[in-house]
């Protein structure tokens, strides 16, 4: 019970619409209108304020037509670049960039999920609890949106974020918590032609503690990552400092303590050894999250593929999403697939079924909350 050709066609408009990471203003306009337009109470939080952009999480409250646990359907509005002069082309059920750029099904293909949804309920005076629909910023540049979300508008007994991999009926019940970890290393400038032995250098003592750094996987749960090297000013002077910039992810709270403070030691440890002064900043992204097989929002999810004939599929994920902050909030939130492959490529694509399988699963996951109440 949807109107596959709106789906379709409101997804070929949404994705053609720039919205990039800290400028999402055309995209939250456009979706303020059409959330209003079928019932909701809409505010926007000062997130945009907090991180440099001109754009803050949109929060819009549906009203229950039956008594009902109140849920969430979330969805991001930005997208990674190129997503300027978005040219979507169909082929074969299976619609793609024309190559120039990315789709921008992450996360569209969320967002018309959720609109199609909204409009089916409303259409068809069906049966429903009351909604909260939350459409975030900046997920794309580590979910600072929804870590800045003002968490006093959010009310509801569980949620449902659209935005992952693979088709409809799959869903993620776990996820990592994640740390930033920059290590500021300073040693001592001198000219390098005229007087190198007197000077310190900060690049080569990053080099030998990162030679034995924890890298990589460390358990099927938990792995680190030395992503960035800065240091230096010039090739005639031996570089006074240099930072290096980790992350850290474990799906265990415990573990991802433990390589956080791994890594920390380990260079500040090794400062005696380098003659510098070594020190360690931790800023914590997002904290991981697991959910009992048997939660409400889990057994709702999949009653709700079962019942669309969607093959079921839980997964453990590697990746952090908006899901880990709503979770951290206290919202229990499953992350959905909704079809979206390849993202973050201009290869990315969506099957147009997945599209449509999406928005069918939202809907029938709204009615199986109202009738279970």
């Amino acid at each position: 019970m949807i109107n596959e050709q709106r789906v379709l066609d409101e997804f070929l408009e949404l994705v053609q619409i720039r919205c990039s990471t800290h400028d999402e203003r055309e995209i939250a306009d456009l979706l303020t209108k059409r959330l209003e337009s079928l019932g909701g109470t809409v505010k926007e939080d000062n997130a945009g304020s907090k991180i440099g952009g001109n754009t803050g999480n949109l929060v819009a409250d549906f009203p229950g037509t039956v008594k009902a646990p109140t849920t969430m359907l979330t969805a991001h509005m930005d997208c990674v670049e190129p997503c300027e002069g978005i040219k979507p082309v169909i082929k074969d059920g299976i619609i793609r960039s024309d190559g120039t750029t990315i789709l921008g099904g992450d996360d569209k293909a969320g967002v018309v999920a959720i609109l199609e949804t909204l409009r089916q309920l409303k259409e068809n005076n069906l049966p429903h609890g009351p909604l909260q629909v939350v459409f975030t910023v900046a997920e794309e540049n580590g979910v600072h949106g929804s870590q800045n979300l003002d968490t006093s508008l959010l009310h509801s007994d569980f949620g449902f974020t659209l935005d992952t991999h693979n088709h409809p009926g799959s869903m993620t019940f776990m996820a990592p918590g994640k740390n930033q970890i920059r290590i500021h290393i300073e040693g001592k400038a001198s000219h390098a032609g005229v007087d190198p032995d007197s000077g310190i250098n900060a690049i080569c003592a990053a080099g030998m503690l990162i030679a034995d750094a924890p890298q990589g996987r460390i358990d099927e749960e938990t792995t680190c990552n030395l992503g960035k090297i800065v240091g230096g000013s010039a090739t005639n002077v031996v570089a006074e400092s240099c930072d290096v910039f980790y992350e850290s992810r474990s799906r265990d709270k415990a573990k991802l303590d433990k390589i956080t403070k791994d890594i920390c030691d380990h260079f500040v440890n090794g400062a005696a050894k380098t003659r510098c002064k070594i020190t360690a900043e931790v800023s914590p992204d997002y904290g991981p999250y697991c959910h009992e097989k048997d939660s409400p929002a889990i057994k709702t999810a999949v009653k709700a593929a079962e019942k669309l004939g969607l093959p079921v599929n839980l997964e453990e994920s590697g990746g952090g999403s908006d899901a880990n902050h709503f979770n951290t909030y206290g919202v229990p939130t499953v992350v959905l697939s909704v079809g979206m492959e390849k993202a973050h490529t201009k290869d990315e694509y969506i099957e147009i079924k997945d599209l449509y399988d999406s928005a069918r699963w939202t809907l029938e996951i709204v009615k199986i909350v109202a009738e279970n109440k």
